[in-house]
């Protein structure tokens, strides 16, 4: 994901979460002298994959923009228990008031990436790719999804607006499969559509009605390789297939060698554990 499409997102995001804990001040940082200046190092307590540095920056550029962020890792880097991720230099009251903002992005941000890294480690060696869902922390979407890729997973639509995606309910309303995927065609031409199916029934008339993707919604093993090798031959290759429904890290490589394109899996964003990060004074 490019963040410079995003800036926008991560100013305003920071820019909320510095309003929601400043408010009218940080009333407890005045009791230290206006002047007086430090030096803090902010480590993490165990192994992570780090990611959210655009939005540390931003908080601090926000606070304070004298404050001088010095990163010591980079983007991505998988860091070991007790790594320093950077230095802050700068006014003592600055530090203290964009610490907790600063630490939630990342500590928060570099979870996700963490559990997509662990998550892509155990699909190593296949061809297909992980994909996140729309099960993202509210107002941090764009936020989720990009720690996502630096995990090494990929993502899924960005919202309602980017692709269709057609299930049981659309599928109902609209009649049938092939009227909602015509109806999409008309709606928004060029816009990805893929349709989930619980049936090879239903996967050939998605392959009939012209679904760019196709998703098996709890098919068994044995049925998606069925699904994979029956779309391969009626496509030529043309329609990609997407695995979602029930998959759990146990079952995740027997699903990955199936040989689907794709593997939906909500857990990368919703069931993320925030990184324990300290930041302690140093001067």
């Amino acid at each position: 994901m490019d963040l410079q499409q995003y800036q926008d997102d991560i100013q305003t995001s920071v820019s909320r979460a510095i309003a929601e804990d400043i408010g009218t001040g940080d009333i407890t940082a005045m009791l230290i002298p206006a002047d007086q200046r430090s030096h803090a190092r902010i480590i993490s307590r165990e192994q992570a994959v780090i990611a959210g540095q655009a939005w540390v920056n931003e908080v601090f550029r926000q606070v304070d923009p004298d404050v001088d962020v010095i990163w010591k890792v980079t983007e991505g880097e998988l860091v070991a228990p007790n790594t320093v991720l950077f230095e802050l230099k700068g006014l003592s009251r600055s530090l203290l008031t964009g610490e907790r903002c600063a630490l939630n992005f990342l500590q928060s941000l570099s979870g996700t990436a963490t559990l997509c890294h662990h998550y892509a480690t155990l699909v190593k060696g296949t061809d297909v790719r992980l994909l996140d869902t729309r099960k993202t922390i509210p107002g941090l979407r764009v936020a989720q999804k990009y720690a996502v890729t630096v995990g090494g997973c990929y993502n899924h639509r960005i919202g309602l607006y980017d692709a269709f995606l057609i299930k049981e309910n659309h599928i109902m309303a609209a009649g049938s499969i092939s009227a909602a995927v015509q109806q999409a065609h008309e709606i928004a031409p060029g816009k990805p559509v893929e349709v989930e199916v619980e049936t090879m029934e239903q996967l050939d008339e998605a392959i009939t009605a012209g679904a760019d993707t196709i998703m098996l919604d709890n098919f068994s093993t044995d049925t998606m390789r069925r699904a994979v090798e029956h779309t391969r031959q009626r496509s030529e290759g043309r329609i990609k297939l997407e695995a979602s429904g029930g998959i759990t890290k146990d079952t995740l490589r027997q699903y990955a060698e199936t040989g689907v394109d794709f593997i939906s899996i909500g857990a990368l964003t919703k069931d993320c554990k925030a990184i324990d990060l300290s930041m302690r004074m140093i001067g």
